[in-house]
């Protein structure tokens, strides 16, 4: 068990197994002598590793076989240009944000078309998920765009939004494969794997076949065409390899769980230990909205900056790392992501206790 534990909200916690699994191939991959750091991604092992990782993906999400799994680059910040320049054919979009990167996907998207704000919680600063169920959509939409959960500010969804016919388009990025979901709900489900799935770099995209099209925003370049790596199963060019595998042994660790329905049963235990204790503090308290807490991003606060500071510096001092807040909301945040052990959890709020107990005077 790690003496660490690593509240990072990306790139995150990875589980133990898996990183030892990979330190026990490094050198030799399957006997062949080459780690898979060398492997060319033209080889057959390279492509049973990729095959396999779609495969056992499609299987733990229930994927349908009219969705096509791309493995990509350019992080999802290169998706909130990709995204309109692919489906925006009548140049006009709905976004509903809910946060940061909602907000980085709509800024971007704004470059190619008229975009309408179906609904927002930027009045609360991003505390609560709006509404959802009655969105005001441009007759003209070409999608409805939505995140999942968001990261920064500790907010989920927990109902589909109502997109009205038009194509709902969804960043799953910090939720990745944290409990079961509806894929058939959404037209287009992506992610960058670094919170839940593997090292940075590497976004994968579920998309509805008939949306993969060779009719796109005019000037769209060849490597942000979606055709362009479905035509070539991903491997238009040399995607990244050694990420790919990683996904692979954490969907495989998953599988041994239980899949996603004892994932989520995992996570939501490991959530309420944390809500629990902030519910009945005097000196902490949640950031987020009751109603739209997220499993996997927990944020809180004291009365004061002061005290926050104090609080993330006893922290780190006592191996609990990168616990302290995103600058737009302040306080504090741990991301509880799938590899979290419960012990981390525990051990995090024992400290909290430990800290309140001591008016904030811990060590001193």
């Amino acid at each position: 068990m790690r003496k660490t534990f690593n509240f990072s909200a990306g790139p995150a916690v990875l589980p133990e197994v898996v990183l030892q699994a990979a330190a026990d191939e490094m050198m030799n991959y399957k006997g062949s002598d080459m780690s898979v750091m060398e492997i060319s991604h033209r080889s057959a092992l390279f492509q049973s590793i990729i095959d396999e990782t779609e495969a056992d993906l499609r299987e733990v999400m229930n994927i349908p076989d009219d969705y096509e799994v791309l493995f990509l680059q350019g992080g999802t910040s290169l998706q909130f240009s990709m995204i309109p320049m692919n489906f925006m054919r009548n140049r006009k979009a709905d976004y509903i944000l809910t946060g940061y990167w909602a907000k980085k996907a709509y800024n971007e998207a704004k470059q190619y078309g008229q975009i309408n704000i179906a609904a927002s919680s930027e009045d609360k600063n991003y505390s609560y998920i709006p509404d959802c169920s009655d969105l005001d959509i441009s007759r003209e939409s070409d999608y409805v765009y939505m995140c999942e959960n968001n990261t920064i500010y500790g907010t989920k969804f927990k109902d589909c939004p109502n997109s009205k016919g038009k194509i709902l388009v969804n960043d799953i990025s910090s939720c990745f494969l944290s409990e079961p979901m509806n894929v058939s709900d959404y037209d287009m489900l992506f992610g960058g794997v670094q919170k839940n799935l593997a090292p940075a770099g590497l976004v994968i995209a579920i998309i509805r076949k008939p949306l993969i099209s060779e009719t796109v925003m005019q000037g769209t370049p060849t490597m942000m065409r979606y055709k362009t790596h479905s035509d070539k199963k991903s491997l238009y060019n040399t995607p990244p390899t050694y990420n790919i595998y990683i996904v692979g042994k954490v969907i495989k660790w998953i599988k041994s769980l239980g899949g996603l329905k004892k994932m989520k049963e995992l996570n939501e235990r490991k959530a309420s230990i944390l809500y629990d204790y902030l519910d009945n503090s005097t000196m902490f308290h949640g950031v987020a909205e009751k109603e739209s807490r997220s499993l996997m991003n927990v944020t809180f606060r004291t009365e004061s900056e002061e005290l926050d500071a104090a609080f993330v510096k006893a922290a780190t001092e006592n191996n609990i790392i990168s616990i302290k807040g995103h600058r737009a909301v302040g306080g504090m945040r741990a991301s509880i992501y799938n590899a979290m052990p419960i012990e981390g959890v525990r051990y995090l709020v024992d400290f909290m206790r430990e800290f309140e107990q001591s008016g904030g005077n811990y060590g001193k």
